[in-house]
């Protein structure tokens, strides 16, 4: 009877480390994959406020929440079920179509530099009378190929790993990520209504000097999302590209930027490490710039030779 028991207690110990196991399995793989996801995810936060620019304030949280929703939809009830049907029915596909998204966001990236600097916008658009359901689905189209890139980047992180596994991870990132995106575009977004109301209390004290700060500093927090939000996606692309090439064996960018980061990380006088990896992501960064700045040059010149013809 007694080993039995002691045989039953080894099982339930064994089930006990397999679970444990998976668990560490899942967060690290949940951890990587957040980690690669996050030069998507700033330039999400920063793009989605602009979509209630002209709103009244009280339209301003119901629409980011109708955004959101429809973000989650996207990713739980299309992309989570396409993205394991692929890896069960065409993993080979994995790398070219992440290569797709990191073409598309070199494109994205390289676009909003080439706005900047050559004064190029969208000023007939924003013009446009506002519609909060138009605003809304056009915000959602928008964050499903943010979504389909950010799916397709956890997919890479757990190919080869379990069915289960891969399903949680997918399904964990979509959920985090989306509250974390619409979570921080919510308080981007009334930090200066709370300004405000706190100005508005009086014209001493450190309340109402720190509504007045956060009423003026928005604008400039904004911007430099944005900024950040371009640089973090131009890295993304790059590094996507980069390591997608290594898969079928052009491993020479790859080898000279890891090359480049190693020497600054064993040369520099401090902050070796942290020295290293920014020259890696800064390089990362030049590639999916250069091939964003091809792929505007292609996409500026198509439209005059459709006209030609």
């Amino acid at each position: 009877m007694s080993s039995g028991i002691f045989a039953l207690l080894d099982d339930v110990a064994l089930i006990a480390r397999t679970a444990a196991a998976s668990l560490d399995d899942v967060a690290a793989a949940t951890v990587k994959a957040g980690s690669k996801s996050m030069g998507i995810v700033i330039d999400d936060a920063a793009v989605t406020p602009k979509y209630v620019l002209g709103f009244m304030a009280d339209r301003e949280l119901p629409i980011i929440r109708k955004i959101g929703i429809g973000s989650l939809r996207n990713k739980l009830l299309v992309l989570l079920p396409a993205a394991l049907a692929l890896s069960f029915l065409a993993p080979w596909a994995i790398t070219p179509l992440l290569m797709l998204g990191g073409l598309y966001l070199a494109y994205e990236g390289a676009e909003k530099i080439a706005e900047v600097l050559l004064g190029h916008g969208h000023g007939a658009a924003d013009k446009a009378p506002l519609d909060e359901e138009s605003t809304v689905k056009g915000a959602i189209r928008t964050d499903f190929i943010l979504s389909a890139e950010i799916m397709a980047l956890t997919l890479s992180t757990v190919a080869g790993k379990p069915f289960v596994t891969q399903a949680v991870v997918l399904g964990v990132v979509g959920v985090f990520i989306t509250f974390i995106v619409y979570g921080a575009v919510a308080i981007i977004v009334k930090a200066d209504d709370v300004g405000a109301a706190l100005a508005a209390r009086g014209p001493d004290g450190f309340l109402p000097a720190f509504g007045r700060l956060l009423v003026k500093g928005m604008p400039y927090v904004l911007d430099l999302l944005s900024i950040v939000g371009t640089a973090a996606m131009l890295w993304v692309s790059g590094g996507i590209l980069v390591h997608g090439l290594e898969n079928y064996h052009i491993s020479g960018p790859g080898h000279f930027i890891e090359a480049a980061s190693e020497y600054v990380a064993h040369n520099a006088p401090l902050l070796t490490e942290v020295l290293g990896w920014l020259t890696g992501a800064a390089m990362m960064g030049v590639v999916g710039l250069a091939v964003g700045a091809v792929l505007v040059t292609i996409m500026s010149v198509l439209p005059v030779k459709s006209k030609a013809h």
